[in-house]
């Protein structure tokens, strides 16, 4: 290497270094000013992929730390998931489904309310349960936009919940009223899916 390509290689790094500094600067300060502790209501929204594989990864995650878990899932319950298999079965995980499968399998709108109000009835536990600190209500929007669950009750009950005590909300077409009750919002784009190209869905990735 020439002494050249070292003068700029050595340059590169301390403008590296620098830019790194003022960064964890940043970082630190955002930190430092952050001092309140609370539970989350985190909103995963959006047309694409991944809203309940990451808040299934944040179950994970809680239950590695040690927290006591509860899911409640809506709409799905029909096909083997991987996971309810997964975590059905855990100590520290209440794991409730809906069991009537999507509703364009189902439909009968009258059945699914009362499918609905009945796991409702489970999520409602969960959410005035002093003991639970994380609380999963799997594909739920969908809940409160076809109707089947009184969205002002929904919200009630998310904003009377314990106050330690964090929500994972997932589904498309959150509500505006859910969007601003949230802290944690994420809207998951469909910029591509494996499905539109014709390819079945895929155990492991999809369910």
């Amino acid at each position: 290497m020439s002494n050249t390509e070292n003068s700029n290689k050595k340059d590169r790094n301390q403008r590296h270094k620098r830019a790194m500094r003022r960064k964890k600067e940043h970082v630190d300060s955002r930190i430092a000013e952050a001092t309140i502790d609370k539970g989350l209501l985190v909103v995963l929204t959006g047309n694409g992929k991944g809203k309940s594989s990451s808040a299934f990864g944040m179950l994970a995650r809680s239950v590695g730390h040690g927290l006591r878990c509860g899911v409640v899932q809506f709409i799905k319950g029909l096909w083997e998931c991987g996971e309810q298999m997964l975590f059905e079965d855990h100590a520290l995980v209440e794991f409730h489904v809906m069991k009537t499968g999507f509703t364009w399998e189902t439909q009968d709108r009258e059945k699914d309310i009362v499918a609905a109000e009945i796991t409702w009835g489970k999520a409602l536990a969960l959410l005035s349960n002093d003991n639970i600190d994380v609380v999963i209500l799997d594909e739920i929007t969908y809940m409160l936009t076809y109707g089947y669950l009184d969205k002002t009750k929904v919200l009630k009950a998310l904003s009377e919940r314990p106050a330690h005590q964090h929500v994972v909300v997932t589904g498309r077409n959150a509500s505006k009223e859910l969007i601003e009750l949230a802290d944690t919002v994420s809207e998951v784009a469909d910029t591509k899916h494996a499905f539109n190209a014709g390819i079945k869905v895929q155990k492991g990735i999809d369910y």
